[in-house]
C-alpha cells in the first residue's frame, strides 16, 4: 500500500514508517527538516516542506491510499503565548491543507492524530470516545484539530482520529526525560500523584494503526491508550522498581506550575481514558499493563523497539 505520513520522521512517525516498510509498503514522509536522518529503504521517500503552508507537497497525495497526519509542535516545553500559537497552527493548518488536497475517494483512509487532552482534566471520570470535550487550551486544540480532520468525510474519505495517550518508548517522549531523572535518584510522582495517566506502549500504538487499516468499519475518534490507565504515582512506582531506584521525591504541584506555567498545569491533568472502540473491535494489546510495558522499555537497549518483534504488521493484525 501507499502511505503518506506528515511528521514521518518524528518520534512516532519513524517507528511507524520503519514497520510499514518492513511489510513491503511504500512510504512518503513529509517534515520540516531539510537534512534529516533518513530511513534507508528503496520504498521510502522524504519531502522537506512546511505543511502549515500550501505547496507542491500537496500534489503528492494523489495515488496515496492511507494518509497519516502526525505533524505538530511538541507540547513538552514551556508554553509562551507565541509557542501556544505554534502548537495550535502546526496542527490546525496542516490538517486543513491535507483535507483541501485530498481527492474525493471512498477508498482513502485519513488517520489524523488527536490526543486525550481533548477531554480536559476530568478527575475520576472514565473517558470513552463518546465523552464530551474539556475547556482548557489542549482541549480547544483537540476540538478544532478533530473538526478540521472530519471535514474530509465530505469527500467520502474514511476518517479515523486516534486520540493518543502518553506514548511510552525509550527513544523519545516522556520516558526519554523520566528515565535519566530516576537513574539520578530524582524521580517521583507529579503533585499528589493521584491524577490518572493514560498511556500506550509504542509497539501497541504502531500495531493499532495497522489494525485500523484492516478494520474498515472503524471511523471517527479512537482512544489510543492501554486498557488499564494508572495514576501518576503508579507510573513513578513502576519505573522506580524497574530501575531499582526510590520514588520518594515528588515534584510539588505549585513548583511545577511556577516553573512550567500552563504546560505544568497540563501535566497535573487527570484523564482516565480507555480504548473502548479498539477493544470492542477486537484489538488485543501486547502491553496492556504498565509493569510489562515499563520493564520492556527499561530492559531493552535504545532504538530496539523498532525491531522488538519479528512479526510483520499482518501477523500483528492476526493476533486481534
Amino acid at each position: 500500500m501507499n502511505y503518506f505520513i506528515t511528521g514521518g520522521l518524528g518520534f512516532v512517525g519513524r517507528h511507524l514508517s520503519d514497520c510499514l516498510l518492513k511489510e513491503g509498503n511504500r512510504v512518503t514522509a513529509v517534515g520540516l527538516s531539510s537534512n534529516p536522518k533518513l530511513i534507508e529503504h528503496s520504498n521510502f521517500r522524504y519531502i522537506a516542506a512546511d505543511t502549515t503552508k500550501t505547496g507542491a507537497w500537496q500534489d503528492e497525495l494523489r495515488g496515496q491510499q492511507v494518509i497519516v497526519n502526525l505533524a505538530g509542535k511538541s507540547i513538552f516545553k514551556r508554553w509562551t503565548e507565541d509557542y501556544k500559537k505554534q502548537i495550535y497552527d502546526s496542527r490546525i493548518l496542516t490538517t486543513r491543507n491535507l483535507v483541501d488536497a485530498l481527492p474525493e475517494d471512498p477508498q482513502i483512509l485519513f488517520c489524523s492524530t488527536s490526543a486525550v487532552g481533548f477531554y480536559g482534566s476530568r478527575g475520576d471520570d472514565v473517558l470513552t470516545e463518546e465523552s464530551t470535550p474539556g475547556e482548557d487550551f489542549l482541549a480547544k486544540v483537540g476540538k478544532d484539530w478533530e473538526w478540521e480532520a472530519l471535514q474530509a468525510q465530505n469527500k467520502g474519505v474514511r476518517v479515523v482520529v486516534p486520540r493518543f495517550g502518553i506514548v511510552l518508548d525509550r527513544d523519545g517522549g516522556a520516558m526519554n526525560k523520566m528515565i535519566p531523572a530516576f537513574r539520578f535518584y530524582l524521580g517521583g510522582p507529579l503533585g499528589n500523584g493521584r491524577q490518572w495517566f493514560p498511556w500506550i506502549h509504542m509497539h501497541d500504538l504502531v500495531y493499532a494503526y495497522r489494525f485500523i487499516v484492516a478494520k474498515q468499519q472503524i471511523s471517527g475518534p479512537v482512544n489510543f491508550c492501554a486498557p488499564h490507565p494508572i495514576r501518576n504515582r503508579e507510573l513513578a512506582a513502576a519505573l522506580g522498581e524497574a530501575l531499582n531506584r526510590p520514588t520518594f521525591m515528588p515534584a510539588p504541584a505549585f513548583l511545577i506550575k511556577l516553573l512550567l506555567g500552563d504546560f505544568g498545569r497540563s501535566l497535573l491533568n487527570s484523564q482516565r481514558a480507555v480504548p473502548e472502540k479498539l477493544q470492542n473491535s477486537g484489538y488485543r494489546f501486547t502491553y496492556p499493563d504498565l509493569k510489562s510495558a515499563v520493564n520492556q522499555i527499561v530492559k531493552r537497549g535504545p532504538n530496539s523497539s523498532r525491531t522488538d518483534s519479528n512479526r510483520t504488521f499482518r501477523e500483528g493484525a492476526e493476533k486481534v
